[in-house]
């Protein structure tokens, strides 16, 4: 898809559209719900193609939802794309899906912060600052930056000392690089515990995963039932309930991995989902374990400060060719919004999807969550339900 120029038609309209800020899914899930009914929406991209994000993860990386519960609305994703869809795979369908629906996208323009514009009693109006000095105004706003907007590498203390290769896993694209080297992973959500197997398989010498907290791994399917319509069914229900239920699932789906330094996890499955914590979905972390290809050890605390070794929490010192930092995302909303009162304590947004603030009303939130439940299943939720809210006349909104 060719970059839109973006000084044309934004800064020179005289309408007021509605402003998507990100063109990952969940933007261009709203964007696609609204011009179905009837409401201008304009997609802010910055960089230079839609889906900038999921052209940047690693090789092997496929959805962990099915297909069947991945589509946005409008357009099915396409039986050929199998049942767990590939990155590239996504790509495509994201690029089919503007074409679709023949959404407005302007690449090339980020947002750095949003405003209440004036307008006459009873309205609203957002003015957005982006870049090159140009000011827009909007009738509302969804933000759709992402879960996963800016990595998050830590500042361990004397980091400046290791002498080996240190990379975010946004960096990472495939085992090549790291064939028969010796690798320190960090950080045991999805992308760790998929990367130190993608590692194992693709030769590395020697690949180590270090754990501060054990998590809960579960199959991605069993007997042909996806994980992901369990996490539908339970999503609502008491969480004592669906602990006690998710730790007798685990236990009984998913071997010990103590004996190879991955303990059983405690505190219950579904109340650290609650807390943000998704349990990892097993795509050949645990044979690897169980092999031992992948080795298990504690977190990452620092390193020395002479020597540049990686210093454990239990005192083991490593001196890896490279470690890679699966360690997250910060959302990075504060300079866009903060000002606003629509961020906790976390950086998050305190209302999603249909709801807005009564600080910021028409200024909505998509993509902040890690649902049990899918995250392109519930941005394509939040997205029906925004456009309603936003095809409303004013006056009722």
């Amino acid at each position: 898809m060719p970059p839109t120029d973006p000084t044309r038609g934004i800064a020179t309209t005289n309408d007021r559209p509605v402003y998507v800020i990100g063109g990952g899914p969940g933007g261009l899930a709203a964007a696609a719900a609204l011009r179905t009914r009837g409401v201008r929406a304009v997609v802010l991209e910055r960089s230079d193609r839609v889906g900038a994000s999921w052209r940047a993860h690693y090789d092997r990386l496929h959805l962990h939802t099915t297909r069947a519960l991945s589509s946005l609305p409008g357009l099915r994703m396409p039986r050929s794309f199998g049942r767990w869809v590939s990155r590239d795979d996504v790509v495509r369908y994201l690029e089919k899906y503007v074409e679709h629906h023949e959404l407005e996208i302007v690449t090339g323009v980020e947002v750095h912060r949003i405003e209440r514009a004036e307008r006459t009693p009873g309205e609203t109006a957002w003015l957005l600052h982006a870049s090159g000095g140009r000011e827009l105004t909007g009738s509302a706003v969804v933000v759709a930056t992402g879960h996963n907007h800016t990595p998050n590498l830590p500042d361990w203390p004397h980091s400046s000392a290791y002498r080996g290769e240190l990379l975010h896993a946004s960096a990472y694209r495939n085992p090549a690089p790291y064939r028969d080297r010796d690798v320190l992973v960090v950080g045991v959500g999805n992308t760790g515990a998929e990367i130190a197997a993608d590692l194992a398989d693709g030769g590395a010498s020697r690949v180590r995963l270090a754990v501060r907290t054990p998590p809960y791994i579960v199959r991605r399917s069993t007997a042909g039932w996806p994980a992901q319509r369990t996490g539908i069914l339970v999503r609502r229900l008491p969480v004592p309930l669906v602990d006690r239920a998710g730790d007798l699932v685990c236990r009984v789906s998913v071997p010990d991995l103590s004996a190879q330094g991955l303990p059983r996890p405690s505190h219950g499955l579904y109340s650290r989902v609650k807390q943000g914590a998704i349990p990892v979905q097993d795509v050949g972390l645990v044979a690897a374990v169980r092999a031992g290809r992948v080795e298990p050890v504690a977190a990452l605390d620092s390193f020395d400060e002479d020597s540049g070794d990686a210093v454990l929490a239990d005192g083991t010192r490593l001196a890896p060719d490279a470690i890679i930092a699966a360690t997250g995302y910060r959302r990075a909303l504060e300079p866009l919004v903060g000002h606003l009162g629509v961020l906790d304590a976390d950086g998050r947004p305190t209302v999603h999807g249909a709801r807005t603030s009564p600080e910021a009303p028409a200024l909505h939130f998509t993509g902040f969550t890690n649902p049990i439940s899918g995250m392109f299943r519930e941005m394509a939720l939040d997205a029906e339900r925004i456009a309603r809210a936003l095809a409303r006349p004013a006056k009722r909104r």
